[in-house]
């Protein structure tokens, strides 16, 4: 049977989905009916190559190639101007298979979901005006750095891949409302996040983390954080990291707590720029200050007067901080509710 008989003339969508198509010819296809297309669906068939006439769809803005055998794009699509869409999920894609000026097209939205991708292809990091990129359930093993280079990017999943870090210049993306980094190896998360202003949902469970940054108490606009299937509150919690204090740091902490005066009249200038770069002890109840010694402190704080979150803290001595109990903990432990409200973070999925 003729796929292209029962199609109406002056409909702007093609739909050959799901008729398990090994091919297609488009010689079927008339030439006022490319011209009017500008949807054109080819999902769930059996398509190793995409079809020859392709390019001569000239006003195509949606292109689904998802589910099929493909293992290359055809440098024909690089002729397809018009197109913003192209969604490519679930396919045997690689490094290899997307054509040389692939970053040239106009794309908004890529989906290479469910492919073999290691890297991101470095052509995809050259579609300035991508505002959805989705390439999770694949092979990834980094961000690069060059992802700053989609400015206009606002969603970002690549969840289900093999990511343990993620680079500070994700935070370049001014745009950005939704970042799924699920299902991956992250074991932190870097405080520069918290310059992504425009970020209203993050997506971070089933990861290693065992810590968030205080600093994500700086995204404002955070309304939903999944934290499901990380470590977080396990052994982790009670864990401090303490090295003695050098002479140094103890005589520099009795000087700066004891508010005693210095100049380069008095001590060497590089004692000096020691002393001014002392850091403040959080624990509002200590006025010591810290150099380079310093506790590293899981504290938790309230959230919607449901869940507690553990956020990295570091303070200047194991005094300033109290064992974790079941007992009301104390102002180092723990934040009022009152200082997080709740409309900050309306989802906290830690279950």
């Amino acid at each position: 049977m003729d796929v292209f008989q029962s199609l109406e003339q002056g409909d702007s969508v093609l739909d050959l989905s799901r008729l398990d198509l090994d091919s297609v010819d488009m010689d079927g296809v008339s030439e006022e009916r490319r011209r009017e297309t500008t949807r054109l669906y080819l999902a769930s068939n059996r398509l190793a190559v995409l079809p020859d006439a392709l390019c001569l769809f000239a006003n195509l803005q949606v292109l689904d190639v998802s589910s099929n055998g493909l293992e290359l794009i055809c440098e024909d699509v690089t002729r397809l101007t018009k197109l913003k869409t192209l969604i490519a999920k679930n396919n045997r894609l690689d490094a290899q298979s997307l054509p040389k000026d692939f970053g040239c097209l106009q794309l908004e939205v890529l989906n290479l979901s469910g492919n073999r991708f290691e890297e991101l292809p470095p052509q995809c990091l050259k579609l300035r005006r991508l505002r959805s990129l989705s390439v999770g359930g694949n092979r990834l093993r980094a961000i690069p750095a060059e992802i700053e280079n989609l400015t206009s990017l606002e969603l970002l999943y690549l969840g289900g891949n093999l990511i343990s870090f993620i680079p500070p210049e994700l935070a370049n993306l001014p745009h950005l409302s939704y970042l799924g980094l699920c299902d991956n190896r992250i074991q932190s998360v870097p405080p520069q996040l918290t310059r992504l202003h425009s970020l209203r949902s993050l997506s971070l469970h089933n990861n290693l983390l065992t810590y968030l940054p205080r600093e994500i108490l700086s995204l404002v606009h955070l309304q939903e954080l999944s934290l499901r299937g990380n470590p977080l509150v396990v052994r982790f919690v009670r864990d401090m990291t303490y090295d003695p204090p050098s002479l140094l740091e103890l005589a520099g902490r009795s000087i700066k707590s004891r508010n005693l005066p210095y100049s380069p009249q008095d001590v060497p200038s590089h004692l000096v720029n020691y002393l001014d770069m002392a850091s403040k002890c959080p624990n509002p109840k200590c006025a010591g200050v810290y150099f380079d010694s310093c506790v590293r402190h899981i504290k938790f704080v309230d959230f919607c007067g449901k869940y507690r979150l553990p956020l990295m803290h570091y303070l200047c001595s194991p005094e300033c901080s109290s064992p974790c109990s079941s007992a009301p903990q104390s102002d180092v432990d723990s934040e009022d509710e009152s200082s997080v409200p709740a409309d900050r973070l309306q989802r906290v999925l830690l279950g």
